[in-house]
């Protein structure tokens, strides 16, 4: 019963960790990184967060593409170009960023603590 016991914890802790760590090739950028990144107009910038969110407070150039609606919007977006994803606190940008990857696009990056970290 004990090892049954261990196992159902590791499982648990392993799901955790996976849920909360940038997926492979996913770079996570402070929102200074993201500024100097803004220059470039090759980016793309995507915010994440709902509507009401993004009227309240948001930043050329990121356009707003809830991560709701995400999955079906990508095909808009250039899979060749990086794209750089916000949200408020990260979260919500740490699953599109995965999202993104495994959609195949070539360079992500999240911006850690999303809008609440900008500087």
């Amino acid at each position: 019963m004990e090892i049954v016991q261990w196992i159902v914890i590791l499982l648990a802790i392993a799901f955790i960790f996976s849920r909360f760590m940038p997926a492979k090739g996913v770079e996570n950028i402070t929102s200074s990184d993201a500024k100097q990144k803004m220059k470039d107009r090759n980016i793309q910038f995507i915010d994440v967060r709902t509507p009401g969110e993004f009227k309240a407070k948001n930043r050329k150039p990121f356009k707003n593409i809830p991560l709701s609606n995400l999955a079906g919007q990508t095909k808009q977006l250039d899979k060749s170009k990086e794209v750089v994803v916000i949200c408020q606190s990260g979260m919500r940008s740490t699953k599109a960023a995965k999202m993104f990857k495994k959609q195949g696009f070539e360079k992500v990056s999240n911006v850690k603590g999303g809008m609440s970290a900008w500087v």
